[in-house]
């Protein structure tokens, strides 16, 4: 008898990291995500929609071990292949762009569509968020970049979010100092895990065993401690004054993008740290995330990642950031109005049936009374009613 309870009870758990969505939480989510969808199309950008499953290697070109991780994977009963429910759409947006679209021009793609994730991560440590984004493909000039980081910013803004302020780093300027140093591929996970903990004292232990000499030793060791304001691009500049080639270009071009963002984001602060290396394994270039105070985890991140349109065939350079829609949601503080309803009496009139069709024809809600049923106007959302007067069917506030 216990066992049978305990089984009904289960029936309506949800498994850990799966929320559902009541119906004033929904009306706020589907609100924000049209206003987003025009406010990317009032950036040029064009709506994607791809499928939510795909054959796993299509899934998870260019993307590293930490997406399959993440990936729910199961056989196709059609063709017995191997396929994974999308844990990121940023591959699939790739894949449109280069084997589908096939553009000469740049390209602006942006998407809004669910993910699933085996492990909870992010904020809120959901396992299936609402995916927002946008790409722009086919330009490799800082100023592609700062038009992503600005959409990023006026997509949280739109959501009502407050007191952000955004962190910027650069991939490059590690990989090419891990190159200058000589490092093994397993020496360079092993030291990007350690910087990724910002420890130090590991860092410092692993360059000596490997024997890497100064400056490059001196180099690798401080990326932890440059991070901070618009100083810490002033430190790296000398710190990395006698580097290589590669790790001045890349020094330069996160200097460029800093200078650009600045005249075009207004007050909003800028952060640097040249340790983070969010997305290390398939971005390329410039790396960015936005944070609020409280929340330890970043709300939005982005980034350059040129090289994972060449797995389809068609290298485009790339940039583009990424959002979970339920988080905006849940931090934002502009409350979207929630739309109310206008009642209808049950009754067979013919008059009743075109004033009906003619206010949902104008966008208004109209909620039809059943006969005999319970409840009235207010417990159906409702904050009006239709009533005949004088002059036939008025809509009337309660």
């Amino acid at each position: 008898m216990v066992g049978s309870v305990i089984q009904k009870i289960d029936r309506w758990l949800l498994p850990e990291g799966i929320v559902e969505l009541l119906p004033e939480q929904a009306q706020q989510l589907e609100q924000l995500r049209r206003q987003l969808v025009d406010t990317f199309n009032a950036w040029g950008y064009e709506l994607v929609m791809p499928p939510l499953m795909e054959y796993l290697e299509s899934l998870q070109v260019g993307t590293g071990n930490d997406l399959d991780l993440q990936t729910f994977k199961l056989i196709d009963q059609l063709t017995g292949r191997l396929m994974g429910i999308r844990a990121d759409m940023t591959p699939q947006v790739a894949r449109i762009d280069a084997h589908i679209l096939k553009r000469d021009v740049p390209t602006r793609l942006c998407y809004i569509g669910p993910v699933l994730h085996t492990r909870p991560s992010g904020f809120g440590r959901s396992r299936a968020p609402l995916q927002v984004g946008a790409e722009l493909f086919g330009h490799d000039g800082i100023e592609s970049d700062v038009e992503i980081l600005r959409l990023m910013v006026e997509t949280l803004k739109q959501a009502g979010v407050e007191n952000i302020h955004v962190d910027l780093g650069h991939v490059g300027i590690y990989r090419e100092l891990v190159k200058e140093a000589g490092l093994d591929s397993d020496q360079e996970v092993t030291l990007f895990e350690a910087l990724q903990r910002k420890a130090k004292p590991e860092i410092d232990a692993y360059l000596r065993e490997w024997g890497v000499s100064d400056p490059t030793r001196e180099q690798l060791s401080s990326l932890v401690q440059l991070n901070g304001g618009a100083s810490v691009l002033v430190e790296a500049d000398k710190l990395f004054a006698k580097s290589g080639a590669g790790v001045r270009k890349a020094l330069n071009n996160l200097i460029q993008i800093a200078e650009l963002a600045e005249r075009h984001i207004g007050n909003l602060p800028l952060y640097f740290d040249l340790a983070e290396l969010r997305g290390y394994r398939y971005q390329t270039g410039v790396v960015f995330a936005a944070f609020v105070p409280g929340h330890g985890q970043e709300i939005a991140r982005g980034g350059r990642y040129d090289a994972i349109g060449e797995s389809f065939g068609r290298a485009r350079p790339a940039t583009g950031f990424s959002s979970d829609l339920k988080t905006l949601v849940s931090l934002g503080n502009t409350s979207l109005p929630i739309t109310r309803g206008i009642f209808a009496p049950a009754m067979d009139d013919n008059g009743l049936d075109e004033k009906i069709a003619q206010l949902r024809t104008q966008g208004e809600r109209v909620v039809s009374m059943l006969p005999g049923q319970a409840g009235g106007a207010g417990d159906l959302c409702c904050d009006r009613v239709l009533q005949q007067g004088n002059n036939g069917w008025e809509v009337v506030p309660i």
